[in-house]
């Protein structure tokens, strides 16, 4: 069998028809503004831009974006210069193995506070979980992604249950200000793109997971009463968890060795912590159906899992030693098999994550004059790190072929610790 058959048979396309895609976009982001069904949030995050932030005034952050959990003070010069004082790196509690109950789970956060907790009466953290997020800045965790292993604070106020834990372990009250780590994101680029004259921001995360915020008029966002209808807040869509793209075989055979099957699914066709998976189920499948030799296929079904750094690298260079496909006894054939079996799911990721910033960029009703583009902030190392397919050109080229051909105009920027300069900048002016 070709493996472009293959492909076919098990219904893989990574050539993605972008009209359909971003209409189903905008109709479920609509919906979701609107608090009509829709698989996509379109949370609140009562955050606006505008303010100014304070020189010198010191603001705990934390960061939780996947499997580790920083924690940081920072401060900004009077040039508007994030300027860190100490920053610590941890795991993420609930994703080294353990099931941890609710006090277990804020009880580390006591922890890592602890030896910071007088440095400032704010915390801003970038908690990037769908949270419904209150107007004081607090947020109940709507569902865990990325395999979070602590089942007993779904539905708790994370903020509340933080400051209470450090309060009964070292008598020191905190505020924390919760936001999600796209809104981050955006206020981080925001902040160095203020000179620029950009007319709207959206901050895009592709990491462990992946997820965009952007910025709405309040007078679209109906399903929540009382709001200034005059005013603009930041909305984070929560994309990872979009069902409108079509899935292949290959993706709901990964999808249902996860512990959530049926939610997160965007986020399991493009995000770190599930292409290598999509890849093994893709391999796994090509070895039952005759792709590769025996011996290789043998192997193959015997792999237990595949990270998609593993994935990547071994589609990348077939030839790499030192991967955990490396000991695979691969024919050349089997090497050009994995090339062509292996490149459409990065190329498919790039395409889809194009459809996803686009589609936010499009929502923003910005960018229609080329010297105001649109700001597009991007973090996380799946976009930057990925080598197969020449991925983060391939978004671009696909995001300029999508938007020019609309009239609009955007420019992807980098902030280094974007998430953390943006939970800061969020801490002081909210």
């Amino acid at each position: 069998m070709q493996t472009s058959d293959f492909l076919v048979k098990h219904k893989f396309s990574a050539d993605i028809d972008f009209d359909v895609l971003l209409a189903e976009f905008d109709r479920q982001m609509t919906a979701g503004l609107e608090g009509r069904p829709s698989s996509l949030a379109m949370i609140p995050s009562y955050v606006s831009l505008g303010k100014s932030v304070p020189a010198n005034t010191p603001i705990i952050v934390l960061d939780a974006g996947g499997t580790n959990l920083r924690v940081a003070v920072i401060h900004f010069n009077e040039a508007g210069e994030a300027k860190f004082d100490c920053k610590e790196k941890f795991a993420m509690p609930g994703t080294t193995g353990e099931t941890l109950a609710a006090a277990e789970f804020y009880a580390k956060f006591a922890d890592f506070l602890e030896p910071v907790a007088k440095r400032s009466p704010s915390v801003g953290f970038c908690f990037s979980y769908p949270t419904e997020i209150t107007p004081t800045l607090d947020g109940r965790l709507i569902r865990w992604t990325k395999q979070v292993a602590a089942p007993e604070v779904v539905g708790q106020m994370i903020g509340a249950g933080i400051a209470d834990a450090l309060e009964k372990k070292t008598g020191i009250r905190l505020t924390v200000k919760i936001l999600n780590d796209t809104v981050a994101t955006l206020l981080a680029g925001a902040g160095a793109g203020m000179s620029r004259g950009y007319s709207s921001y959206c901050g895009f995360i592709l990491g462990t997971g992946t997820n965009i915020a952007y910025v709405e008029s309040n007078a679209k966002i109906t399903k929540v009463a009382g709001l200034d209808r005059g005013a603009k807040m930041v909305i984070n869509c929560e994309t990872g968890n979009f069902d409108g793209a079509p899935q292949s075989d290959f993706d709901r055979e990964m999808d249902a060795r996860t512990s959530d099957p049926g939610k997160g699914l965007f986020e399991k066709m493009i995000s770190g912590a599930y292409i290598g998976g999509v890849g093994l189920a893709l391999l796994k499948t090509a070895a039952r159906d005759g792709i590769f030799s025996a011996p290789a296929a043998e192997a193959l079904l015997a792999f237990k899992a595949l990270s998609t750094k593993d994935f990547d690298d071994f589609v990348a260079n077939p030839f790499l030693r030192f991967s955990a496909l490396s000991d695979i006894p691969f024919t050349d054939d089997d090497r050009r098999a994995v090339m062509e079996l292996g490149e459409p799911v990065f190329v498919r990721a790039a395409n889809l994550t194009a459809a996803n910033i686009a589609a936010a960029v499009l929502k923003s009703g910005a960018g229609t004059d080329k010297l105001h583009p649109v700001c597009v902030t991007v973090d996380g190392s799946t976009y930057y790190k990925t080598r197969t397919a020449f991925f983060k050109s391939r978004v671009e080229e696909a995001l300029r072929k999508i938007l020019y051909a609309r009239g609009v105009y955007f420019e992807i920027i980098s902030v280094e610790d974007a998430p953390m300069i943006g939970s800061a900048v969020a801490g002081l002016i909210s």
